[in-house]
């Protein structure tokens, strides 16, 4: 098990590398002067002249990208802010916690809703309630965030007055974000929990359990659901990742603090470090969630334990 954890941490390197070099070229080649945005409009050309010295940024495209993975490596420093001078990295860490919790609470809502709405589709297969949720979650999977989170402000907020429209800071604030993101990753669990499981409930071993005798809700809770988690595990580290990255429309429509909404105010202000950064922060926390989801494997299936040892 140690073994394996170790060479998936290994071919996380190459991983990251790769996505630094996709980002910084997109960055170095994006139209734009860094040394003039810092400076301003008015500032004269022989202080754009000597800050681009400073900054390093004539220097040729392999040596800038190999100064860039070197601080960020041995200094943990991957670039300073051009509108506040602060560390990125920083930057990142003071957003993270609520891009962070959004993602859980989205995640929580997916699950609570989508797995138990999957099995019943599945056990009562063609049956009206099957139906129903099927045509719910193939518009919860066509829906965009943006056009449902103004609905639900258009709804909960201005009409009726219920929840606030904007904001983090209390549990009532959180509850629109929350299900904005939430049901339509619960779209995308219930379609996969219900296949997964139609697979498994007509396996040889769950008729012979009916046939010894089980309850019906220990044969699906027991011996359908276990053997059915490997694909649905794998939906929702892949569902929660994407919400770690992807809530970007989101947190803007919600005025939420977290790392979507710094990078979109860093791209209208051309702040190209924090988007970088910010990217590169999202393609490494992405990867260690899929290695946590390879870990769990192990836990849920005994087969796959058995490999390892």
């Amino acid at each position: 098990m140690h073994k394996y954890i170790l060479r998936r941490l290994l071919m996380l390197i190459p991983v990251i590398l790769g996505v630094t070099f996709i980002i910084f070229t997109m960055m170095y080649f994006t139209p734009g002067d860094p040394a003039r945005i810092m400076l301003g409009e008015a500032a004269a050309e022989a202080d754009v002249i000597r800050l681009r010295a400073e900054l390093g940024l004539d220097d040729p495209f392999l040596v800038q990208f190999g100064r860039y993975v070197k601080n960020a490596v041995v200094h943990q420093d991957i670039g300073r802010s051009y509108t506040t001078n602060r560390p990125v990295l920083e930057l990142i860490m003071t957003r993270f916690p609520s891009t962070l919790k959004l993602a859980a609470l989205g995640i929580m809502v997916a699950v609570i809703i989508g797995i138990p709405t999957g099995i019943i589709s599945a056990t009562k297969q063609y049956s009206l309630f099957d139906n129903v949720a099927m045509v719910v979650a193939l518009l919860g999977v066509s829906m965009p965030n943006f056009w449902q989170g103004l609905m639900m402000i258009l709804v909960f907020s201005v009409y009726l007055g219920w929840l606030p429209s904007s904001g983090f800071n209390t549990p009532a604030h959180m509850v629109l974000p929350a299900l904005t993101i939430g049901t339509s990753t619960a779209a995308i669990i219930t379609r996969m929990t219900r296949s997964s499981m139609l697979e498994v409930i007509r396996q040889d071993y769950i008729r012979t359990a009916r046939a010894k005798g089980q309850v019906e809700s220990k044969v699906i809770n027991r011996h359908a659901l276990k053997n059915a988690l490997i694909p649905i595990i794998t939906v929702i580290g892949l569902q929660f990742g994407y919400l770690l990255g992807g809530a970007v429309l989101t947190e803007s429509i919600f005025a939420v603090p977290g790392v979507g909404r710094l990078m979109v105010d860093s791209i209208r202000s051309r702040d190209f470090p924090v988007v970088q950064g910010g990217v590169l922060f999202i393609a490494v926390t992405f990867s260690f969630v899929n290695l946590i989801v390879d870990i769990l494997y192990a836990f849920v299936d005994p087969r796959i334990r058995s490999q390892y040892k």
